[in-house]
């Protein structure tokens, strides 16, 4: 049997021009020039830099609607009038007014250099091997991580000489030819595991009682020197406690990611450009914008010059009006672009403004401890804008302060309440957390429980996980890996 039945479904749907919004948005400092670029590139109607024409005074007509995808236009329908009104937007519509063109905005130079592997190769160059050795230690090399290890096993890299490079060998071959990669520089290179990259350094060293000692610990204790079971080791060893101490400091000395400390490593190494900048004016905080984000942008004069040629003209040709068409989505394209350059600054500026004030207290002192509970929707109901939104320009934007440059997103945090009631951030019972653990006896470190307890005294009443899971978030170990000897 069959049935009809009306069904309403309301929905929203973003247009095209508002999800390219929400992706500049998105962008940060460095992305954004990038995609600045890009656009200059593709669209020749949007022009960068000042404007030539004496005629800037004009306003962009904010009712102007571009908004004509998948519509079919034709070219005698197009009032030209509309795009030879001057309406180029004036440079200053899409400048920050904290920004000066005297700011000289200085980038880091770089040095060029090999890459880490084409070093080990340069090395190896100087050691006397035969072909297939030459083969198997080139190919080992090649196997090297960023770190400075070879973590595939010696079969898997058999396997791999036989059917890509065409070499048949053993594994006694290739454990011969790895002894003498590992003798490269940085020492430590081409270890298979961090105890053998850490025993690979000692061996590199003058031998002295508290290497060997140090060597033979890592050998036969491996296991116990991590979880710091130092009565053990003391036991085992027949040692002392001085003599422990000097070759765990001995080992604590040596480099566990030699790959790491080679500048020439083809790793792209990114420098944070900040997108805000907040500085303490006669006690009061004052906010800029990078002027990298505020670029002076203008509709090209050349192409509005062409669509008045076409005006002009008494007989229009097919190739004229087609040429029009082009000419107008290109237009199109540009204002949308220029428009949505000035709503990206808009929006940057109204929601850090906005952060900069809740965190006030914060930003005049520059203590965590005076950072107030901030989740994303305290700052959205503020500013009247999408949760989102604010999310976009929190978790990508970066802020210079007296304090340094830090990620947007470190200043929100969860709330708790404290034994008076108040609401605290967790932000600041993390600090305190820190701060207690810093403090403590580094021969018996203090364990979750007691470290609950310390935070209980002090007016935070929280669990011994939650101080688990803060302590993890703050990148500590537990009290046992905490243990100095």
């Amino acid at each position: 049997m069959l049935k009809q039945h009306l069904q309403f479904k309301l929905s929203q749907k973003l247009s095209p021009q508002q999800i390219q919004l929400m992706k500049l948005i998105q962008l940060p400092t460095q992305a954004f020039e990038q995609r600045l670029k890009q656009e200059l590139e593709e669209n020749p109607a949007l022009e960068g830099g000042k404007e030539k024409s004496d005629d800037l005074d004009n306003e962009y007509d904010d009712n102007y609607d571009s908004d004509t995808d998948n519509e079919t236009i034709a070219a005698e329908d197009i009032n030209i009038d509309d795009y030879l009104s001057d309406d180029e937007i004036p440079d200053y519509r899409t400048k920050a007014n904290n920004y000066s063109a005297d700011d000289d905005e200085k980038s880091i130079p770089y040095a060029a250099g090999i890459s880490f592997t084409q070093s080990l190769i340069n090395q190896l160059n100087t050691v006397y091997l035969s072909d297939e050795e030459w083969n198997i230690a080139e190919f080992l090399i090649g196997s090297v991580d960023e770190s400075g290890y070879i973590r595939r096993p010696l079969a898997d890299i058999l396997d791999d000489l036989a059917f890509t490079q065409n070499t048949y060998t053993d594994e006694k071959t290739i454990e011969k030819v790895l002894k003498i990669v590992q003798e490269l520089d940085p020492p430590g290179v081409a270890a298979r595991s961090l105890e053998e990259c850490l025993i690979i350094q000692l061996k590199r060293k003058d031998p002295t009682s508290s290497t060997e000692l140090a060597i033979a610990i890592l050998e036969k204790s491996f296991d116990q020197f991590t979880k710091k079971h130092y009565k053990k080791l003391i036991q085992k060893h027949g040692i002392t406690e001085t003599e422990l101490k000097n070759a765990i400091s001995e080992i604590e000395r040596l480099n566990p990611k030699p790959g790491g400390s080679y500048s020439g490593n083809n790793r792209i190494v990114e420098h944070v450009v900040p997108d805000f900048s907040i500085r303490i004016v006669e006690g009061e905080l004052e906010l800029s914008l990078n002027g990298r984000n505020a670029p002076e942008l203008h509709v090209s004069k050349e192409y509005s010059n062409m669509l008045k040629g076409y005006k002009d003209s008494k007989e229009k040709s097919k190739s004229q009006k087609d040429t029009v068409m082009f000419i107008k989505q290109k237009l199109d394209a540009a204002k949308w672009f220029i428009d949505a350059i000035r709503q990206r600054q808009q929006t940057l500026f109204i929601t850090m403004n906005s952060i900069m004030n809740y965190q006030k207290k914060y930003f005049l002192t520059g203590d965590e401890r005076n950072l107030r509970p901030m989740i994303l929707k305290d700052i959205a109901d503020e500013i009247h804008m999408d949760v989102s939104t604010v999310s976009r320009v929190a978790n990508s934007k970066y802020v210079d302060t007296p304090y340094g440059t830090k990620l947007i997103k470190e200043y929100f945090s969860e709330s708790m309440k404290n034994e008076q009631g108040e609401d605290v951030s967790t932000k600041e019972i993390k600090k305190i957390l820190e701060t207690v653990i810093g403090e403590e006896p580094k021969k018996k470190p203090l364990t979750d429980d007691k470290l609950a307890a310390i935070l209980k005294e002090k007016g935070y009443p929280i669990a011994r996980r939650t101080v688990a899971k803060y302590r993890e978030q703050l990148g500590i170990p537990v009290a046992r890996l905490r243990k100095q000897i």
